[in-house]
């Protein structure tokens, strides 16, 4: 998993960015199954591990909107703008999705748990993603400009 989100972002710090994101959903997944008495079982976790990889998805899909407006020599608050604008609606209509193919098995013996902490997590994490991940890749393009690259040199006097 990690090889291919190197691949697909091309940059350490980016990969490491969209992983941080994941833990953003505990606080969600602990709102939605605390009131309602929903024990933290098997099938809970489940639903935590698929959690993580849907907000990882939206992480990817609003970093590399970044990245092309980048390459294309757009500045990098406007790029960060465009891109959260532009992603906006398929990360918000995604999180929609997914919590309401849920909501008809939340009653479930057996489903409910994992039903809980999707809902939960994706409404929160959500917000996040659209919040505070422009907002790091702000400060992590800004410390990515500030760094020079240095070549190693390959000269042999």
């Amino acid at each position: 998993m990690l090889f291919l989100l190197m691949v697909q972002l091309q940059r350490f710090s980016r990969m490491l960015l969209a992983l941080m994101m994941a833990p953003f959903g505990l606080p969600g997944i602990v709102a939605a199954m605390l009131p309602t008495g929903t024990p933290m079982g098997f099938v809970a976790l489940l639903g935590v591990i698929a959690l993580a990889g849907m907000i990882i998805r939206n992480a990817v899909i609003l970093i590399s909107e970044v990245d092309n407006h980048s390459r294309r020599g757009v500045a990098r608050k406007d790029a960060i703008v465009a891109a959260a604008l532009h992603r906006a609606r398929p990360i918000l209509l995604t999180a929609c999705a997914a919590v309401l193919g849920m909501i008809p098995i939340v009653h479930q013996v057996f489903w409910g748990p994992m039903a809980y902490a999707i809902i939960g997590g994706l409404v929160f994490a959500r917000l996040v993603t659209l919040t505070l991940l422009p907002a790091a890749l702000s400060l992590i393009m800004q410390r990515e400009k500030n760094t020079p690259r240095t070549m190693p040199d390959t000269s042999t006097t």
